[in-house]
């Protein structure tokens, strides 16, 4: 494909709908996040893109961390960008992951769980919150967990992808996606060029962890690092590296599930009964939460031994 070309490949492309910048704000105890989705009273541009409920980016430095804490009603996603992070959960869960690996956490009917540094320095990734369908929501917990050197991944004209979830450059996922997903994480060379398609009936955003490029059209103004892009309808994105620099990005994209969202932190149902309802099973210690009655993490974990 030539990088000359300045036209996308589709029908009906997908273009920006909304753009933000993810502002560094404190999170869990004393971790730096940048959320480009998801609820935040000081920025509530982008509440939820359907299925998606949350996606920060953090940045973590010992002894800093996400000690104990509850989930129920979705699913978490973690990919390392730099560093590592030791997860332990009330059910003897616990391992480490390094940069590039991935856990597929899916919490369903309960989960209390911590994520800390595991070494020092600066630990940096991407969190994405997925919501479950409400037959889903009060399924067993369950991990589906990526080393970096399993994740599939294709390179051609100057284009790179690991494919998370979903399937890109003629090579897929091993992870079982409940909620139909694709989560792409594609690098630029400068001079590149992607035409990825999408599931017309799929919401989709972007979000630049580095560098500048070009998204939707050509003749756009770049987008920097720390951006979240929220794509129109449409089959397919295309995206530009015009700068003298490595463009890196996230492409994620979802079926939406049409449901009502009813979210109490880290509580995602579909009414206000079943908040409350959830809300009394975590401080009674039942309906999933058995385990938590007496569990408190510990600083050590080994990477993937649960």
């Amino acid at each position: 494909m030539s990088g000359s070309e300045q036209i996308s490949l589709f029908d009906c492309p997908r273009l920006v709908a909304n753009k933000v910048l993810a502002k560094p704000q404190r999170e869990g105890d004393g971790a730096v996040v940048r959320r480009s989705i998801g609820r935040y009273r000081r920025r509530p541009e982008l509440k939820y893109v359907d299925p998606f409920l949350m996606l920060d980016e953090f940045t973590v430095s010992p002894p800093a961390g996400f000690p104990d804490h509850p989930h129920r009603g979705f699913e978490t996603v973690t990919y390392m960008l730099q560093g590592a992070f030791t997860h332990q959960d009330f059910a003897g869960h616990k391992g480490t992951i390094q940069t590039g690996d991935v856990q597929w956490m899916t919490a369903g009917r309960g989960i209390i769980h911590s994520e800390m540094p595991a070494g020092d320095g600066v630990q940096r990734g991407l969190q994405l919150w997925i919501n479950l369908a409400s037959k889903d929501k009060m399924i067993e917990p369950r991990y589906q967990e990526l080393l970096s050197e399993d994740i599939a991944r294709a390179e051609k004209d100057g284009v790179e992808v690991r494919v998370i979830a979903g399937e890109a450059m003629g090579v897929q996922s091993p992870v079982y996606t409940r909620t139909p997903t694709m989560y792409l994480d594609f690098t630029l060379k400068p001079g590149a060029q992607l035409h990825q398609s999408i599931p017309e009936s799929w919401n989709s955003f972007v979000y630049l962890i580095e560098g500048e490029g070009v998204f939707a059209s050509f003749n756009s103004s770049p987008v920097t690092a720390h951006h979240v892009l929220v794509m129109g309808p449409g089959d397919g994105l295309s995206a530009w590296n015009k700068s003298s620099k490595s463009l890196r990005f996230v492409l994620i994209g979802g079926q939406p599930l049409g449901e009502p969202v009813v979210q109490y932190g880290p509580f995602v149902m579909n009414t206000q009964a079943e908040i409350e309802q959830t809300i009394e099973d975590y401080q009674h210690f039942k309906n999933g939460f058995e385990m938590a009655k007496y569990w408190r993490s510990q600083s050590m974990g080994s990477r993937f031994d649960g």
